[in-house]
């Protein structure tokens, strides 16, 4: 059996900071020492990638541009705001108030919003 993702953590130096901050903004109840429990789902899988060192954990919405407006009112910042890679998926990407940069995806249902690909226009 391949290796299966069984844990993340996130770190920052303030950790009521970034309780409140995930508490507020995804609703997740974390506990006094930071331990918390989410579901865990990979309708779109994991990709490597040739680019800079970096890793994102990819966190599912049901309206990106509502959760970035609560990230920023709740001291994160928007990386870059909803956009759609057109038959693949609805994204947003943005820093927690620690500085950690993380991934939206937009929900629909059980799965990932994939929005219309136009055919005959080159994408």
């Amino acid at each position: 059996m391949a290796a299966p993702v069984v844990s993340f953590d996130i770190a920052g130096p303030d950790l009521a900071a970034q309780r409140a901050f995930y508490s507020a903004v995804f609703d997740w109840e974390i506990a006094a020492d930071g331990r918390f429990s989410v579901a865990a789902a990979a309708p779109l899988g994991a990709t490597l990638r040739a680019d800079p060192a970096d890793k994102l954990i990819y966190l599912g919405v049901p309206d990106i541009a509502a959760a970035l407006q609560a990230i920023a009112a709740h001291g994160g910042a928007v990386d870059a705001p909803r956009f759609e890679v057109p038959g693949v998926v609805v994204l947003g990407l943005f820093r927690d108030p620690a500085g950690n940069r993380m991934g939206l995806v937009e929900m629909g249902g059980e799965g990932p919003r994939i929005p219309f690909q136009r055919k005959g226009f080159g994408y």
